[in-house]
Parts: structure tokens; C-alpha cells; sequence
């Protein structure tokens, strides 16, 4: 079956399967050498970062699709090296759905990308609220929606910048029972605004805070800023929330070849 893997890693990069295509990207943190030499001889793609930013032999049609983690994903290549699914964040996806209790449950995904939480909460039949600052991720996440037939669901897709949304949403005293937040280092909202997440995250999850209902509910936080550690992130979310059950750890996308690649920071709570 079609799915993600991670091959192995090192010399500032990753080696990864999407379905039958393996692609090379970069990743600084892969400080080590790589333990299979022989499996980077052959691949289909890789993201070179330089001024122009580009993917060099690329070989495969796209888009495509993949099935990782009981969806179905469009996925092609863009400026950034992204395609469309960071695996990363699907341990989030069931710790999520497991807190929806009811067919009331509303879930607000900010930042969210091509939506893989959007379709996980979708699926455990939460109303969800999927917000992005590019009308082509709107664009893109519906199309995953589609590929897996949850077109009737209650999923509200806008395109704003997360700050004015979350104003907006506060004078409404519209509340949510769990919001996912992965916020950019560095990005320019709908209309231009731009975030900066040493200055604007602090002001970001006090709004969350606002629109959280005031039981049972969650918020999960997570960055792929390096200087964003998970003991940084803890803290923040402690002072905040006034809160001292913060799980916080390193996200890590494990390799059954190689080492375990280390991709981001989160922290988490329910309650």
C-alpha cells in the first residue's frame, strides 16, 4: 500500500518514500552521516535550497497521491520543498480525536496547511473550523477532503490572517472545545499582514486562550522554529493557561532503517 517513510537521514538531509517516489530534502539537524549509502543512489527528486530554491530531477507525475494514516492526500512539490503532508504532526491526529466527546464538538485548526487534522477531526465528527492565510491551501485542503469523501462534513474553510480572526471570533464569543496551532516563523497573513513568531506568539495564544471553552478542552502547539525548543514551548503555554500538566517533547518521525529524525517541537494539554 502507497504510504509515507522515512529512509534514512544525515549529511544535512532526508531521504523519504511517498508512495513509490523517494525524494531528497534538505534538513539541517541531520548532523550524522546516513547509515544506507547505497539507498540514495537511486531517487525521483530533490529540493536544492539556493537562491532560486528548486527541485532538481524530479520524476514523478504531478500532483500524486498517497494513503499515510488512513487518508488519502494530494501531494506536489512547491517553492518552499513541501509537499503537502508533514508526517510529523500525525501523532497528534489521534490524541486529538480521542477528546471528541460529541457531535457538538468544535475544533478551531489555525494555520492549517492542507489539512491532515482537519480530516482526522472531520472524521471523529467534530465541527471544525480550518483557517489558512493562502487561498491555494484552502484550495489544496479541500481537495483532501474530497479525496476522502468527507465532503458532508461540518467543516467551515477561511481564508484570514489568525490574529484578526481570532478578534473577531472573541467580540462573537464564539468558543472552541480544542484548537491545533502550527504557526510559521515568519508570514504574511490574507490581506499582508506579517507574523513573526518571537514577536507575535505570545499575543496569539492569549487570544486562543479567549476562545478556549473553559472545560474539557485542549490546545496543541507546534513549531518547526529550531529555537523553539519543547521546554521553551512548555513554558509559555504554563504561563498562559496557568496550567502545570503541559506534555511537551520533541516530534520525531521514526525510520525502521535509520535514526529517528527530529522535526519540530510541541506542547499539549487537555482538561
Amino acid at each position: 500500500m502507497d504510504t509515507y517513510q522515512l529512509i534514512d537521514s544525515g549529511y544535512g538531509k532526508k531521504l523519504e518514500a511517498f508512495g513509490p517516489f523517494k525524494l531528497i530534502r534538505p534538513c539541517p539537524q541531520a548532523l550524522w552521516e546516513p547509515l544506507l549509502p547505497d539507498a540514495w543512489k537511486k531517487y525521483d527528486g530533490e529540493f536544492v535550497r539556493s537562491q532560486e530554491n528548486l527541485w532538481k530531477r524530479v520524476k514523478t507525475p504531478s500532483p500524486f497521491e498517497i494513503f499515510f494514516n488512513s487518508f488519502r492526500f494530494k501531494l506536489d512539490f512547491t517553492d518552499f520543498g513541501h509537499v503537502g503532508l508533514f508526517p510529523e504532526h500525525a501523532m497528534h491526529w489521534k490524541w486529538m480525536q480521542e477528546k471528541v466527546r460529541s457531535r457538538e464538538f468544535h475544533f478551531l485548526n489555525l494555520f492549517a496547511y492542507s489539512g491532515g487534522a482537519t480530516l482526522a477531526l472531520a472524521k471523529a465528527g467534530a465541527h471544525v473550523t480550518h483557517l489558512d492565510a493562502s487561498k491555494k491551501m484552502i484550495y489544496w485542503a479541500k481537495e483532501n477532503v474530497r479525496l476522502n469523501k468527507l465532503e458532508k462534513a461540518p467543516i467551515r474553510f477561511i481564508v484570514d490572517d489568525a490574529m484578526k480572526f481570532l478578534k473577531r471570533e472573541i467580540k462573537r464569543k464564539r468558543e472552541y472545545h480544542g484548537i491545533l496551532l502550527d504557526p510559521p516563523t515568519f508570514g504574511r497573513g490574507s490581506q499582508g499582514q506579517v507574523f513573526k513568531i518571537e514577536r507575535d506568539l505570545i499575543m496569539l495564544l492569549k487570544l486562543c486562550r479567549e476562545v478556549l471553552k473553559s472545560k474539557k478542552r485542549f490546545i496543541v502547539l507546534t513549531t518547526h522554529t529550531s529555537l523553539f525548543t519543547p521546554r521553551a514551548l512548555q513554558n509559555v503555554l504554563e504561563q498562559i493557561f496557568c496550567r502545570e500538566d503541559i506534555e511537551a517533547k520533541e516530534m520525531l518521525i521514526s525510520s525502521p532503517s535509520s535514526f529517528s529524525l527530529p522535526s519540530g517541537s510541541y506542547a499539549r494539554w487537555y482538561g
